[in-house]
């Protein structure tokens, strides 16, 4: 489990394991760009979990996204408490 810092990005590597990354507590306009370093997420997923109480593309609070997708690279965005973490990039 590695904990996402606002405003960077992740080569996230899913090579022996599944991973996940939590993301911070989000602040209008704070991003986090996630990639497949070894495009392993389709035999390892990636599962991306909100802070505490936060959404993620609007679902309820605390739904997690999870990536098997071998090559992805995506990039979070936070919109505020209605909707949460928004896809920016895919």
């Amino acid at each position: 489990t590695k904990t996402a810092v606002a405003g960077e990005g992740y080569f996230i590597d899913t090579t022996s394991n599944a991973c996940n990354v939590t993301l911070p507590a989000g602040t209008l306009g704070d991003e986090v760009t996630l990639v497949d370093y070894a495009a392993t997420f389709d035999s390892n997923n990636l599962t991306v979990t909100p802070d505490s109480g936060e959404k993620i593309q609007g679902e309820s609070a605390d739904t997690t996204l999870t990536c098997a997708i071998e090559r992805a690279g995506f990039t979070l965005v936070y919109s505020g408490a209605s909707q949460g973490w928004l896809l920016k990039d895919k």
